[in-house]
This record gives C-alpha cells, structure tokens and sequence, in this order.
C-alpha cells in the first residue's frame, strides 16, 4: 500500500489530532498500546489513517462497552441468526 506523503503526520502533529501529549504517543509505541505509527529511519511518522482508524476503535456507547470485544461478538450473533 503505498502512502502519500500529505498522509504522514509527525508525532507533534499526531499528538494534536489527538488530544494527548507528546510523551503519551511515546509510551504508548513503547508498550504497544497506541495507534500504528511508521519508522523512516530515526523519523516516527503516523497515517493519517491508522489515527482515524484508532479513534474510531477507540468509541464506545458506555463505559462497560470494551470495544472491538463486544462488536467481534456481535457480528458474530448476527452470523449464527441469520
């Protein structure tokens, strides 16, 4: 898949589109938690894509909503109704 590079956002940018800091995107890449991020050499660059991707996995109806979980689940019902 290739990239455009108007797509790429550095991690100052990425952390705006955000809401978070700077350092929370760092952690994050560290523990594997946040969203998909590419490494051109010592460069950290985020699609935008993947980051529209992780806010959209990010939604919930509730707080006891668990995300991806429970729409995997659903979707699979859904297959066992139909």
């Amino acid at each position: 898949m290739a990239l455009a590079v108007a797509q790429l956002l550095n991690e100052r940018d990425a952390s705006k589109l955000l809401c978070l800091s700077v350092r929370t995107l760092q952690k994050w890449r560290l523990s594997g938690r946040g969203p998909r991020f590419l490494k051109l050499g010592h460069a950290v660059r985020y699609d935008r894509a993947d980051l529209d991707g992780f806010l959209a996995d990010a939604r919930r109806a509730s707080t006891s909503d668990r995300g991806s979980v429970r729409r995997a689940s659903s979707e699979e019902s859904k297959r066992g109704q139909g």
